[in-house]
């Protein structure tokens, strides 16, 4: 790896944590804990605010659902779910070791999107804000955001890890050459095909976050098409 300063950018979900497991577990728990039909709505909740925002907001669409259905307590039992979700059994395999080892050949930070309680939460409870010295961005659109991390985390060269080829090709763009994207076939943005050909191919393609952990870092550095 050239002695010039990397900085390589990680997102969370999906990425480094297994997000579409943990939705599968919130869905489990709000079908036993206010039925079908009630769920129905609370994902359409979901999706109106994610429209709205941006972002996905758990505990934004809890609130909505429990504006418009005062007297479910059930929701209750959700909002404790998810607060006390054990997040680190989310973990990726190898997710904390990728981000270890790919520290001693640069700085390492958290770059992801979301809202100012459960993703924060998440991070911290998974232990990722600790792996990578609290170094933390969480923004509403990344993407829009790269003049800000550019300040915050000056470097030679980036290296962008993420699973949404949307956000890969929005930096490719961005920052070209400087900038190496790696995209982990992981989650079901990844195995979108019809979505994943609408952008350019990232620069570098694996399919878990594990194997990056053998992955030459000369080649991962040089493999730029920007």
């Amino acid at each position: 790896m050239p002695s010039e300063h990397v900085v390589f950018l990680f997102d969370v979900d999906n990425t480094l944590i297994d997000n579409d497991h943990i939705v599968a577990d919130m869905k489990r728990n709000l079908e036993r804990d206010i039925g079908s039909e009630q769920q129905t709505r609370y994902w359409e909740y979901f999706e109106e605010l994610r429209t709205e925002l941006g972002y996905a907001d758990y505990l934004g669409a809890l609130q909505r659902y429990r504006v418009n259905h005062p007297r479910d307590f059930g929701i209750i039992a959700v909002s404790y779910f998810l607060m006390n979700y054990h997040f680190a059994n989310r973990l990726f395999p190898c997710a904390l070791d990728v981000i270890e080892r790919y520290q001693q050949y640069g700085e390492t930070a958290i770059l992801s999107d979301g809202d100012m309680i459960f993703q924060p939460l998440k991070i911290e409870r998974s232990g990722l804000r600790e792996a990578v010295d609290e170094k933390v961005m969480i923004y509403i659109h990344k993407e829009q955001e790269l003049d800000d991390v550019k300040t915050r985390y000056p470097a030679d060269h980036y290296v962008l890890i993420d699973d949404k080829v949307r956000i890969l090709d929005a930096v490719k763009k961005t920052w070209g050459k400087n900038v190496t994207t790696v995209f982990p076939r992981q989650g079901h943005y990844a195995a979108d095909t019809t979505e994943v050909s609408k952008y350019l191919p990232p620069d570098v393609t694996v399919d878990r976050i594990d194997q990056l952990l053998n992955y030459d870092l000369t080649k991962l550095r040089t493999a730029t098409k920007g």
